[in-house]
């Protein structure tokens, strides 16, 4: 029998909420990491750049989240590196990749299923 990725892959996460900032803890739960690892990435990866407010609180919006968990599926389930994520992330290809569409896709799905049951009751 397979053994299971101990932290989980891509279809392991939570669908996104529909609201427009996470805080880090939230952030951080809806993407399996801790947040200090967050902060870590904030310096390693440009494209991870959240709004900062009273007291250097930090809130992420979706398109954070979904970087998040680029960098994480890179990072985790890939097994690049961080200079080759960085490289990957910077890249031209970046912007078709498919981790990206795949998260966005299944939360249309999930929000889909969530109306579909609300209008049946």
């Amino acid at each position: 029998m397979p053994e299971a990725n101990p932290k989980g892959g891509p279809d392991d996460l939570p669908p996104i909420p529909g609201k427009r900032y996470f805080t880090i803890g939230e952030a951080s739960d809806l993407c399996a990491v801790k947040p200090h690892v967050l902060r870590y990435w904030e310096q390693e990866f440009s494209q991870l750049s959240p709004m900062k407010r009273r007291g250097n609180r930090r809130y992420y919006q979706r398109h954070d989240v979904l970087v998040i968990r680029q960098i994480r599926s890179l990072l985790y389930d890939q097994g690049f590196t961080i200079s080759g994520a960085r490289q990957k992330l910077s890249g031209q290809e970046a912007i078709e990749d498919t981790t990206q569409t795949r998260q966005l896709i299944r939360q249309t799905l999930c929000e889909l299923e969530d109306v579909l049951r609300i209008l049946r009751n």
